[in-house]
Parts: structure tokens; sequence; C-alpha cells
């Protein structure tokens, strides 16, 4: 069992030692442990701390490309190297670095393909009640949107199993919190938390500047996720609520048409047909939704079989044949150190076994 822990960091050279203090050394039940650190546009001496500290993996960016390009990033070249399992912390050492042990224990055991840290928000005392509760209601929408019962919906301290990280993919550019748990509800992914306490805070969040620019944007990412996965249930009952509501218009005109009183009651049936057509237009936008939905899963289901070619032992070598990072794309560049003899061994035993 592999696991990679990546930390994604924008101008974390001063609390990178303080997330590396308490980080485990080994996890009962894992056979390696690495640490791979995602710089974001960095401009202060983080990748030199991070060397000096040990760190082997470095992914850069050329400038800054926002904490989901971050996360994809990471995910890509920790799996390239072999990963089992893929923790997420921050940089900034919100989250507790011992703890990473109980996050994966969960996928190790079977239990669980996705691993939430839980902060218990109601307890962290740089939070205001409006923020409080804000962070409940935000978590409500997202596990009514996922079919899900996640407490914590907008932390960052998780753990993916390989497996679900070939089934999901990142479209949003502001954050992948909300939309993997939307992702893992429709997926049937096997979620879980886990309950921590978090770090005191050292710096402000540089993901946004106020609480209602946070709120906006977590609001717009919920939106997105659900109507990429769920827009037949929109549509449908889109289509069934004017349905209804141009039968009873429809109904009392003829009441009254049959009374002999329909001239005097035309605003009803103009009513009625302005419902009418907005069903018919959610109707065939219902049709339209179901073709893209059958659509998407047959590309997300051919994506997942190519994932899991590109991230085969076989194809590793592939990926480390410059000495053990992996290739670069666009705007981003690896570091690493060539793997170990003996994890090249096990890379050929891999092989082996699947021949």
């Amino acid at each position: 069992m592999h696991v990679f822990v990546q930390i994604p960091c924008l101008n974390e050279a001063k609390t990178l030692p303080l997330v590396m203090e308490h980080m485990p050394k080994h996890i009962d039940g894992v056979d390696r442990l690495d640490v791979m650190i995602i710089d974001d546009g960095c401009t202060d001496d983080t990748v030199a701390v991070a060397k000096r500290l040990g760190i082997r993996h470095i992914v850069r960016h050329n400038g800054t490309m926002g904490l989901a390009r971050a996360f994809r990033d990471g995910v890509d070249y920790a799996l390239k190297h072999g990963a089992d399992i893929v923790v997420n912390t921050d940089g900034d050492n919100q989250y507790p670095s011992e703890r990473i042990g109980d996050l994966v224990r969960p996928i190790i055991e079977g239990r669980a393909d996705i691993v939430v840290g839980d902060r218990q928000t109601d307890t962290i005392k740089e939070f205001s009640p409006f923020k409080r509760l804000m962070q409940r209601f935000g978590s409500w929408v997202v596990n009514l949107a996922a079919g899900t019962n996640i407490p914590d919906a907008a932390s960052g301290f998780r753990a993916y199993s390989k497996r679900s990280l070939l089934q999901l993919n990142i479209v949003t550019e502001f954050s992948y919190c909300m939309e993997t748990i939307i992702q893992a509800g429709y997926k049937r992914i096997a979620i879980t938390s886990v309950p921590i306490v978090t770090n005191p805070k050292t710096r402000k969040s540089r993901l946004f500047h106020n609480i209602f620019e946070h709120m906006g944007k977590s609001a717009g990412a919920i939106v997105r996720s659900f109507l990429m996965f769920r827009a037949h249930s929109v549509f449908t009952w889109s289509a069934i609520i004017p349905g209804i509501g141009a039968a009873a218009v429809f109904i009392r005109y003829l009441t009254f048409f049959f009374a002999g009183q329909g001239r005097g009651h035309m605003q009803s049936l103009l009513l009625g047909v302005m419902l009418f057509i907005w069903m018919v237009i959610s109707l065939l936008l219902l049709i339209v939704s179901e073709v893209l939905r059958t659509q998407r899963k047959l590309e997300e289901d051919e994506l997942e079989r190519v994932k899991e070619i590109a991230y085969a032992p076989a194809a590793r070598r592939l990926w480390t044949d410059d000495g053990g990072s992996a290739p670069a794309v666009s705007g981003v560049s690896v570091v690493a150190v060539a793997d170990t003899p003996a994890t090249a061994d096990n890379d050929r035993t891999d092989m082996k076994e699947q021949q």
C-alpha cells in the first residue's frame, strides 16, 4: 500500500515546517509513505524549505492556477508514481498531520474510498456564529444535492483511494471539495468522515477575501456540479409544476366556457397557454439533458479505462524514464528523485503478475 500526501502551497515557507513536524513516518498497513508539495506559483522560499525538510516530490506551476488545478496536478503526479491512496492537506498547518493515519484507515480497511476530515466547525474559535451557521447550511445543501451525509463538506483534509480518483473528474476552477462529494454521491462511491481538531489559524484564506465571496463561489460550484449530474431532476419538476398549473387553469376556463362565460375569462386561457408552453420547453430540455447524461456516462467510463491504462504499473516506467519525474504539461513542471531500486523491482514484479 503506497500513500502519497500532497500539500498545495502558495508562499508557505513559514508554515510548511509546522505541517511536516507531525507528519507520520509510518502508518500501519502502509508499505510506503511519500510527501509532495504543489508549488502554485510561490514567490518565497517554499520550495527551498521543502527540500531542506526532505520532501522529494515537487510539482511546480509557473503561476498561480488555483486550488482545484493544484489538486488535479498533484493527483496526476501521485498516480503516475504508484499511489494507492492520495491524502490532501493544506500548507498553512490548519489540519493535524498526525491524524493522517486515522484518515486513511477506512480506505485501508476497505470501508470507504473517500474520507473527509470533519473539522467540527461548531468548536472552531476563529469561526464567527454566522460562519458556523453558513458552514452547516453549506454542508446540508451539498449533502442534499449528493445524497450523502458528510458533516463538513468544505474540509480540505481528505483521503482518496486510487479507485475513487479514477472515477472522479475535476472540472471546477475554484475548489474541488464540493464537486468531489457531489460526484461521489452520484457515482455511488463510498464516502465517510472522521472527526478532527484543527490547529490554530496561521493566516487568512487566500481562496477568498470574505465569507460572502466564499459563499458565492461555493454556491456556484454546487449548482454547476448538481446540474452536471442531476439536471434531469430540475427539468422534471420544471415540467410537472407548470403542467399541473396549466391543467388547473384550462379546467377553470372550460368550466366558464361551457357556462357561456368564456369571453370574460380570456386571461385564464392565456395563462394556461403560457404554462403549457413552459411545460413543453421543459420536457424538451429534459430529453436533451437525458441524452447528454447518457453521453457523459459513456465518456466517463471510457476516460476511467484510459486512466487505468495510464496509471498501471506497466505505464509508470513511461512517466519516470527521465529519472523519476513525470512529464511536464503546459504551465506545470515536476521535480523528483528517481525511484529507489526496491521500488523499480516492485514495479517489475507488478508487471509480471499482470502478464
